[in-house]
């Protein structure tokens, strides 16, 4: 299957896609011999690639995955003060994965994992406005009360922010109630400290989204690899 010429040079891992741009319009890469110009596209299958005279490798088969990962795991591939880690629950993939984002030791929820940094780039990248959505359990108001103050927020600890969306879910024991969350942005435990401006205590946070992707009823600690519709959400992206 044809793709771009950048596309290509970058999913093999020799360079970015602007920089493969740039090599591009150096002269620097040919298609069966041919001095390639910006916007040509190759199937690599079928064609010949070559980048300074070297024929392009195809790229390693990547690995995704979501991991609905459990309280008291640290978000990390090692931590120095000994706790367990995401890393450990996906011994199974056959390969070293990154997380894509982070949920602290105390949250849970959907979190992806892979070896593509291009596809993990395009997740985390502000410009994409990925929206994430938290199944919060809180209490400290009423519910009608704590959707309101969690909808006028628009700066935490002085960090501005962008508008969230607040939707009540169902209550539950001991004056207790869930809410759904929607944020746009990545900060650093940007809903727990939401939820403490709006004088709410959380008591359980789940990421349930990100994007298209859903957590669904994948169980706590067990992970999947992603679906093809995942993947071409993810791709357009890139």
């Amino acid at each position: 299957m044809k793709e771009r010429l950048q596309k290509l040079i970058s999913g093999a891992g020799l360079a970015s896609r602007r920089a493969a741009e740039e090599m591009i319009k150096a002269g620097r890469v040919k298609v069966n011999g041919e001095t390639a110009t910006l916007g040509m596209s190759a199937d690599p299958d079928i064609d010949t690639v070559t980048v300074d005279g070297k024929r392009l490798r195809q790229p390693e088969t990547r690995v995704y995955i979501m991991l609905n990962k459990p309280r008291g795991y640290v978000t990390t591939l090692s931590d120095e003060k000994g706790r367990r880690t995401v890393a450990e629950l996906v011994k199974g993939a056959g390969r070293r994965l990154y997380p894509v984002g982070r949920l602290d030791l105390n949250s849970e929820g959907l979190l992806i994992m892979t070896d593509d940094g291009e596809a993990a780039n395009a997740l985390m990248h502000p410009s994409h406005e990925v929206a994430k959505t938290y199944r919060v359990t809180v209490s400290g108001s009423e519910p009608e009360n704590a959707v309101c103050a969690l909808e006028a927020i628009r700066e935490v600890e002085g960090e501005p922010i962008r508008p969230a969306q607040a939707r009540f879910v169902e209550e539950t024991e001991q004056g207790r109630y869930i809410l759904d969350v929607t944020i746009h942005e990545g900060r650093n435990r940007q809903v727990r400290r939401m939820c403490a401006a709006a004088g709410l205590e959380v008591h359980r946070l789940v990421r349930v989204a990100e994007g298209e992707l859903r957590l669904g009823a994948l169980q706590t600690g067990r992970w999947r690899r992603l679906t093809p519709e995942e993947m071409r959400y993810i791709r357009g992206l890139e």
